[in-house]
This record gives C-alpha cells, structure tokens and sequence, in this order.
C-alpha cells in the first residue's frame, strides 16, 4: 500500500462537523496483509476516538487489553477491537494505544523485540472523517499492512521498529474480490489501482488459503483493479486479472486463477 511517510493515509466519507441529536454506533475492525514471519503480536490495550484535530477530547470506546497476531487475520479474517454507541457528529481521529513490553515479532522461531515508538503515550494515530448518523452503525476497517510496518533499524541488536502503515475505510463504501488460485503455489493476491503506471497503488494484499487456493482481498474502494497473483513457490509465473470491477457492498467473484509453469 502506498500511504504517506510516518503516518497514515486514509480514506474515509465524512461531511458534517456539526453533531446532530441522538446516537450511533461504531464498531472497529482489524485486518492484515502478510508479512513473512511466523508471528507479528501487537498487545492493544485500547481504542480511542476523538472529534477534534489536537491533542484533547479522547473518548475511549474499548480496552481490549489483549495481544493479537497479525499474521492470523488474512484472506478475509478480521477482529473486532470494539464497538461503542456515540454522540452523532464527525469523528476526525482514533488511535490503538499499545503495550511495546507485551508486542514482539517471531522470525524462524526466535522471538524479537518489536519497538513501537509512543505507543502506550500518544498511540498510533489514524486521521479519520468518520461520520455517525443517527441509529446507524459505522463500521471502520484498519487494514494493518505487517509487512510494510516492520522495519529492521539501522544498529544492530535493536530488534525490530513498528512503523504503522495502516489504511482505514468505512466499510460500507468498499467492497471484495474473491477467487480460487490454482495450483495453490503458496500464491499472494495483489488488488491493484492504476496497474503498470507510475500511480500504481497496492490496496490490498493477501495469501491464498494454502489447503484450497481461496482468497479474498477486503476494503477495496468502488473501482475496476488488476489482480496479480503471484506464486512463491518455484517453477509459476506470476498472472495479472486486469479490469475487476468492485461495487461498494458487494463482492466480486473471480474465475479460477490457472498458473503456468
């Protein structure tokens, strides 16, 4: 994915500043695009929103004071961090505030240190126009690309840096693209805006299901996409499904994907 260095850019429907009576719910939810380690464990501790740009005004909506694995909410899994009636009115920014003592990655076995840079102080912040209507239900999707996220510093012994890349979108606005790869090759799906140009934006990132070859790629923006699909085991070439049309709320079914050796 391609987003703004150090922090996170998101798209996100919003209008109104001005709160309107009565409430709304949102609900927050994690996904993940792969990362080649065995684990990647992020302790959030809680979520927070906020209706103001600055530093005031956090509202915490849950505390789920818990340790996830990254790596195990792929092709289509997901966690809820929480969900919270709210005031209605435009929600400019949430932030996951982490516990870097309990967040570690695991790499060939060996657990190492993950060093997440004022985690349990200012959190990781997201800029959001998160918009709560009345008896409505927000549903916010933070896909956490691990791979892109984790970064090696430049002195050694250091363990690993968390570096948050982190796309966030209303669910209601994106749909999905599904499909089967076959053979499976322990192939990586790749949704792709803009494909072959200098613009080109990875959206979203996934791995087949290594028993059947499935895949699904969520949080996709209305748009038409190219699908790559790339096998990671020798002796396949990569394929490109050009022209994948998504529509918001709805999933789009690919034939199956045959690689050639």
């Amino acid at each position: 994915m391609s987003l703004a260095a150090g922090m996170f850019a998101v798209l996100l429907a919003g209008c109104s500043t001005e709160p309107d009576a009565g409430t709304g719910t949102m609900e927050v939810r994690m996904h993940d695009a792969p990362a080649d380690f065995d684990e990647v464990n992020i302790h959030i501790e809680r979520v927070e929103v906020n209706r103001e740009e600055g530093d005031e005004g956090w509202q915490v909506i849950s505390e789920p004071d818990r340790i996830y694995n990254l790596l195990e909410l792929i092709n289509g899994a997901y966690e809820v961090l929480g969900e919270e009636e709210l005031e209605t009115g435009t929600y400019r920014q949430i932030r996951l505030i982490v516990n870097q003592e309990e967040s570690h990655v695991v790499e060939n076995g060996e657990v190492i240190d993950l060093t997440v840079p004022s985690g349990a102080q200012t959190g990781l912040k997201l800029n959001v126009n998160a918009e709560i209507l009345p008896d409505i239900r927000y549903v916010l999707q933070l896909d956490f690309d691990a791979d892109r996220s984790i970064v090696k510093p430049g002195q050694s012994g250091m363990g690993y840096l968390l570096k948050p890349v982190i796309r966030a979108t209303n669910l209601a606005q994106t749909g999905i693209i599904a499909g089967e790869i076959t053979p499976e090759a322990r192939a990586a799906a790749y949704a792709i805006l803009d494909a072959g140009t200098a613009e080109a934006d990875t959206v979203s990132t996934t791995f087949a299901d290594e028993d059947d070859g499935q895949f699904r790629l969520l949080g996709l923006p209305a748009d038409i996409y190219t699908v790559s699909v790339e096998p990671r085991e020798d002796g396949y070439q990569r394929t490109d499904v050009e022209d994948v049309e998504v529509i918001a709320g709805q999933t789009t079914e690919l034939d199956p994907v045959v690689l050639q050796n």
